[in-house]
């Protein structure tokens, strides 16, 4: 490894009050290898969306694809579309609070005004459909005031709301991978950021 670490090198403590720097920097370097990868991980885990349609006309992957190639062919730049694209990740293991999970797997990577707009996306969306479910369409409007409001609620209407299209021609993820990777590479804010650039 590149500061001289085997491979295989593990740390010795039993119990963290007893790691020295020599431990720490072994699992520094053994994160470093494993961040590299992170972009494919979280590409495999949108593909469990793959065939879960959930009552929709689409599935949800298709559902990812289609607002991202709407977000790409409307000229938004990488990040936004990366953030479209991953915007429903976490309906797998978040079924109550998928917008907090995708927004989590997203903040050391996106702006504020991104990862608010995946974070809240979802009480956003409800303006289309809460109604029919019971709830309040305008719960978004707590946020009316917000720097943001007007920002993810066009997100929804341009790019969410509208992407349940069967007949619509979405670019394939393969496409958006690169994006995803170039994304991920770029950390911005992480209380690790520092020990893991090395």
């Amino acid at each position: 490894m590149a500061d001289g670490h085997a491979a295989g090198a593990q740390a010795k403590f039993k119990e963290m009050l007893e790691g020295s720097k020599e431990d720490w920097d072994i699992i520094a370097e053994h994160s470093r290898h494993f961040n590299k990868g992170l972009a494919q991980r979280v590409i495999s885990h949108l593909r469990l969306l793959d065939g879960d349609f959930g009552g929709f006309p689409i599935d949800r992957l298709t559902h990812s694809l289609q607002t991202a190639t709407r977000a790409h062919r409307d000229g938004r730049d990488e990040e936004y579309v990366v953030c479209a694209l991953l915007h429903d990740i976490g309906d797998t293991l978040g079924s109550y609070n998928h917008p907090d999970v995708a927004a989590a797997i997203l903040k050391p990577f996106v702006s504020e005004k991104n990862h608010w707009m995946v974070a809240n996306h979802g009480m956003f969306q409800g303006y289309y459909f809460f109604h029919h479910l019971g709830l309040d369409r305008n719960m978004r409007d707590q946020f009316r005031d917000h720097p943001y409001f007007e920002y993810t609620a066009q997100f929804c209407h341009l790019y969410d709301q509208s992407a349940f299209d069967p007949g619509y021609e979405s670019e394939p993820l393969e496409f958006f991978e690169p994006m995803v990777e170039r994304v991920f590479a770029r950390p911005k804010n992480s209380i690790y950021l520092k020990a893991m650039e090395g």
